[in-house]
């Protein structure tokens, strides 16, 4: 088969790869027919080291995927050949005190679909995963939409780990592609007014296509001035969505004492630093995600139903052999690309 290998920084290859044998009674062999270019694997095409790890080359990345089941072992029930699914790509263990306690994100021997060293990702014509990790896809849900519900779960997690956002007033500091989908999340859940701020032009449209009701460009204004003029008391809620150490600082100067502020944006330095006095003071909770706890099948619900709308995000298209500029068009930001999608 034919895979996208990630081979170095700004490095990507199409070459030929063996073929995922079913091994496991629960293994299912999946056609990939869309897979999303996450921000965490930005991180692995533009730096050899992220968060003090050393990237290790080459491996197929690729963990926002979803297509259709080809074969499965001969203890699958919940799948059959020719269904669509899309992969929960976090594959934990069952038996650990994280798992056993309903913390199988944080699982002590956790393998993540497209993590190098760890499982081959969807970046390729066919991949492999459990049975207990494949969702199947209701009838009129595409392949594309399935693939953005990936990310669209890491918003719900990330949203209820604040608590009741119902009423509540929020900014997101980023609106990539999670940022985007938690705004979706804080609406589709009764959230008051939420701003949202971005450098990228595109995606500050983006943002009130997805719910926003006020939206800033920290690099043209004071986004702290701006928002504050209009919640004068302070906000509930900030998710901060870019991983970026001046939307840190911008989070905790917006949100009202008793606050909570939503750490979902990975950043590329190991530390990262709040002001103790401002944060201690005002008894601000801070809440970090760590990708998704058991929201997928929600939010496969929710796009089925209507309830949240993701096709906007499919901005761009790729074919596998368009790989690398599949990469480029989204470490770039070029041409208003919110999510490329590359179709193995």
């Amino acid at each position: 088969m034919k895979a996208a290998f990630l081979t170095g920084v700004r490095a990507i290859e199409v070459r030929e790869a063996p073929m995922p044998r079913i091994v496991r009674d629960d293994d299912v062999l999946i056609r990939s027919r869309a897979v999303g270019v996450c921000g965490s694997d930005l991180h692995y095409y533009l730096s050899d080291s992220v968060g003090g790890d050393t990237v290790k080359y080459p491996f197929i990345p690729g963990h926002e995927c979803a297509g259709t089941v080809e074969a499965v072992g001969p203890g699958v029930t919940r799948v059959k050949p020719d269904d669509t699914v899309v992969i929960e790509p976090a594959v934990s263990c069952g038996a650990c005190d994280q798992c056993r306690t309903g913390r199988p994100h944080t699982c002590r021997k956790l393998l993540f679909l497209g993590h190098y060293g760890e499982l081959t990702g969807g970046m390729a014509e066919y991949v492999l995963a459990p049975e207990r990790n494949c969702v199947p896809l209701p009838g009129k849900m595409t392949a594309v939409q399935g693939a953005l519900a990936e990310p669209l779960s890491i918003a719900l997690y990330a949203a209820s780990l604040a608590g009741s956002v119902r009423g509540k007033s929020a900014a997101v500091l980023g609106t990539g592609p999670i940022g985007l989908s938690v705004i979706m999340a804080l609406k589709a859940d009764g959230a008051g007014a939420v701003y949202a701020t971005e450098k990228v032009e595109a995606r500050l449209r983006a943002a009130l296509t997805a719910g926003a009701d006020w939206t800033g460009n920290p690099d043209r204004e004071n986004i702290v001035d701006d928002i504050s003029a209009r919640e004068s008391l302070g906000l509930d809620i900030v998710f901060e969505c870019c991983g970026d150490q001046p939307a840190l600082d911008q989070a905790v100067a917006l949100l009202k004492p008793g606050g909570t502020l939503v750490v979902v944006g990975i950043p590329v330095e190991p530390r990262v630093s709040f002001d103790s006095s401002k944060v201690r003071r005002r008894e601000i909770r801070v809440q970090n995600v760590r990708r998704q706890n058991k929201c997928l099948e929600k939010a496969v619900a929710m796009v089925h139903n209507g309830r949240i709308k993701v096709d906007f995000l499919a901005t761009h298209v790729f074919k596998l052999d368009k790989a690398h500029e599949a990469y480029e068009t989204a470490a770039e930001r070029r041409d208003g690309v919110v999510k490329a999608i590359v179709q193995p």
